[in-house]
């Protein structure tokens, strides 16, 4: 069977908690896939909540979602920092799980970048967010100009948190060359 692979078991992590109804967030769209994953859990009672800095992100997110007729999305062409005041206050008692690919969009501008201010300014106020039982999934791409100071930052933030809240996991593959991406998971006790 072999071990499963990054995304994977970054969507695995999320299925086990979140349940229709809630709400959750994907604060870097990118190319929608994980927003597309997120709307079909928490299905139409449910609230995904969409944040990307790149328009193209944006529109290849609406796209993905127009052609799988889903409108429980509301995407902001806006940082994830800002999420604790784009997500109203009855959706934050319901909020249930969240997922980051950090790093920048496959197949667009390489500079642009998620950056450590930014990531953990949004997952400071998701952490206070997020229900009992609900997790944060970080994908960790840090082989890129930056990746480094925003991976060290997000560790040493996660390996801080009261163990008495919060349980941190770390997924990855350590035997691959070229800075292989790694999960951060964070659950709410």
């Amino acid at each position: 069977m072999g071990f499963m692979k990054i995304l994977e078991y970054s969507h695995q992590l999320l299925a086990e908690v979140i349940k229709r109804g809630d709400v959750v967030v994907d604060g870097t769209c990118g190319n929608g896939h994980d927003t597309l994953f997120l709307s079909e859990l928490v299905g139409p009672s449910g609230v995904v909540y969409g944040f990307d800095i790149q328009e193209e992100a944006i529109e290849n997110t609406k796209e993905k979602l127009n052609n799988a007729s889903f409108s429980n999305v509301q995407l902001f062409h806006d940082s994830h920092a800002k999420a604790d005041t784009l997500i109203t206050e009855d959706h934050a008692l319901r909020m249930k799980g969240a997922i980051f690919n950090l790093g920048y969009l496959p197949g667009s501008d390489k500079s642009i970048v998620t950056t450590p201010d930014s990531t953990l300014t949004a997952l400071q106020s998701l952490l206070y967010m997020l229900q009992s039982g609900g997790r944060i999934v970080l994908v960790v791409y840090h082989g890129h100009e930056g990746g480094t100071e925003e991976k060290d930052a997000l560790l040493e933030m996660v390996e801080n948190l009261d163990q008495k809240h919060y349980d941190v996991l770390q997924y990855g593959f350590i035997n691959q060359r070229n800075a292989p991406p790694f999960i951060i998971a964070i659950e709410k006790k």
